[in-house]
C-alpha cells in the first residue's frame, strides 16, 4: 500500500459553522430531539436552514440572476430567443465584453425575449433591435 499516492485532496461536502442559541430555543431544540422528531440539534438546524432558503427561493433566484454577468464573447442566435420565447422565458442580458444579437433577429422577437440589456464593453446588434431594446438597454 506504500505506492498509493493521493491525486489531490478531497474537498469537504459541508462547511462547519458555530451559531449562538439562547437556553430557551436551545431547550426547546433538545425538546424535539427528545421526542423523536429531529436525530440531534444539527438535523434540527439544517432542517431549518433549508427550509428557509426554501421559503426565499424566488427572491435568492432573482439575485442570482441579478448579480451573474458572462464574461468575453456571448452571441445570442434567432434559435436562442425563440427557444426562450416558446418557454415562456425572459431573459436578462449581462455582459463583460461583447454581446451580439444575430442579424436575423426581429425586434418583435428581441422585445418578447430581451427583458434588460446590461453589456460592459459592446452590444452589436441591428439599429432596428437597439431601438425596439432603447429602453432595456443600460
Amino acid at each position: 500500500m506504500s505506492n498509493v499516492k493521493q491525486l489531490r485532496d478531497r474537498l469537504p461536502e459541508n462547511e462547519k459553522i458555530t451559531i449562538n442559541l439562547g437556553y430557551v430555543d436551545l431547550g426547546r431544540i433538545d425538546l424535539l430531539v427528545q421526542e423523536g422528531f429531529y436525530s440531534n440539534r444539527s438535523d434540527f438546524i439544517r432542517t431549518a436552514i433549508r427550509n428557509q432558503i426554501d421559503t426565499h427561493a424566488e427572491i435568492v433566484s432573482k439575485s442570482v440572476e441579478r448579480h451573474t454577468m458572462e464574461l468575453g464573447l456571448r452571441d445570442y442566435s434567432r434559435a436562442d430567443l425563440e427557444a426562450l420565447r416558446d418557454a415562456g422565458e425572459v431573459l436578462h442580458v449581462k455582459v463583460v465584453g461583447l454581446a451580439r444579437i444575430a442579424a436575423d433577429v426581429s425586434p418583435e422577437l428581441a422585445q418578447q425575449t430581451i427583458g434588460s440589456i446590461t453589456v460592459l464593453g459592446a452590444l452589436q446588434a441591428s439599429a432596428e433591435i437597439k431601438k425596439a431594446l432603447a429602453d432595456r438597454i443600460r
